[in-house]
């Protein structure tokens, strides 16, 4: 890193809600927000909007009537991006770049387009614009006005983080000295759970353990005898600025990146090289006593959760930091991801208390926290590690 980035403002909207004090109250809570949710007939687990931002999003569909055709992934990324960039003090009309992604892009809208062309044959009008992943930044452009670069692009369950090097890199050459970096995901439709559940990874209310009932995502547990994955849906979006700010949230100081070599569709190696990588990388300026904690990717899997472990043995060795992860209580957003789980680093540091996970214990306490580590992977073994520091 030749500079520090600033993170001047970090926005986002998931089933903790869209306001950091509330966020935060969630996070205290032992609580999960994941519950058992009806698709096309079928109970399922899911972690879902509060109403009040599924009332938003109704609300944005008809403040402009080129809104109403869009899908909840663009329409959530446009809702935090204003959040963010009045939170940020940025102007309409900024020359700041954009860059957000999805893993799965316009997935309601997709499937329901697709329905209709195999009931009659034909589609609407609108079908491809909408549908298209690059709606994502240059509808967010369009909203705000911006003039700088606008990136869309789909890195999986990394993709938020993979914005994040991005703009790093952007930005420390210069080409720019603002950007909005993020990603949105709406996966809660019965074809994408169906899918999880063909690759055998999905939490099933049927065939849980007895202690599933609590938590249905056991992220982090090494105990779990079953895969305990389980979708929610999200945006999150964070502003970048180059150098000292007195804003700033906190500060990106170190980035890694990597990818694995992989053996199979959907799995990373057994140790997880990919992050070994991508850790060492965005750690090459800190020393590993001095990372007090590690946000992880940790999706609930037991191939998942164990060889992301693995891997964060074999970097820190006797000096492990606390270990958490969010999806126990907001499940997996995919592409999102990698943002809230920046946004429970910033949050951590800004409040130096420490987020476990209630069914695990604490290990390795630290006295305080300074640097958190943000991990992300996905399908593809496409690693990304975020160091952030206490602004």
């Amino acid at each position: 890193m030749k500079t520090k980035i600033a993170i001047t403002s970090l926005a986002s909207m998931s089933p903790l809600g869209n306001k950091a004090n509330l966020i935060w109250k969630q996070y205290l809570s032992p609580e999960t927000l994941i519950g058992v949710q009806s698709f096309d007939g079928k109970q399922q687990f899911a972690a879902t909007l509060p109403h009040e931002l599924r009332h938003a999003i109704d609300t944005l569909r008809k403040e402009d009537i080129k809104y109403k055709a869009l899908d909840e992934t663009v329409l959530m990324a446009i809702l935090a991006s204003r959040q963010a960039v009045k939170e940020a003090g940025w102007a309409t009309g900024d020359a700041f770049g954009i860059n957000m992604g999805s893993s799965r892009g316009a997935t309601q809208l997709f499937e329901k387009y697709h329905k209709e062309f195999i009931e009659t044959g034909k589609t609407a009008t609108l079908t491809s614009p909408t549908t298209t992943l690059g709606n994502i930044a240059s509808w967010i452009a369009h909203d705000l006005k911006s003039t700088g670069p606008e990136i869309s692009h789909s890195i999986t369950c990394s993709t938020a983080l993979h914005a994040v090097l991005n703009a790093v890199a952007w930005l420390q050459s210069g080409l720019a000295t603002k950007f909005l970096v993020g990603g949105s995901e709406a996966p809660l439709t019965a074809f994408t759970l169906a899918q999880m559940q063909a690759l055998k990874i999905y939490a099933n209310p049927k065939e849980g353990q007895p202690e599933f009932t609590e938590y249905p995502c056991r992220a982090f547990d090494f105990t779990k005898t079953k895969n305990t994955m389980v979708l929610g849906e999200a945006a999150a979006v964070a502003c970048l600025e180059v150098g000292e700010n007195p804003k700033a949230l906190g500060y990106i100081t170190g980035i890694g990146y990597a990818t694995d070599d992989l053996q199979h569709n959907i799995s990373i190696s057994e140790e997880a090289l990919c992050f070994q990588k991508s850790m060492a990388m965005a750690l090459q300026n800190t020393p590993l006593e001095e990372v007090d904690a590690i946000v992880m990717h940790a999706p609930g899997t037991l191939k998942g959760d164990t060889s992301e472990y693995k891997a964060i043995q074999k970097i820190f060795g006797a000096t492990l930091p606390m270990l958490t992860t969010n999806k126990w209580k907001i499940g997996h957003t995919f592409g999102a991801s990698g943002l809230l789980n920046l946004e429970l680093a910033l949050l951590m540091l800004q409040h130096q208390t420490f987020i476990g996970i209630p069914y695990a214990p604490e290990t390795h306490p630290r006295p305080q926290l300074r640097n958190v580590l943000i991990n992300a992977v996905g399908f593809g073994g496409n690693a990304v590690s975020v160091l952030v520091a206490k602004g």
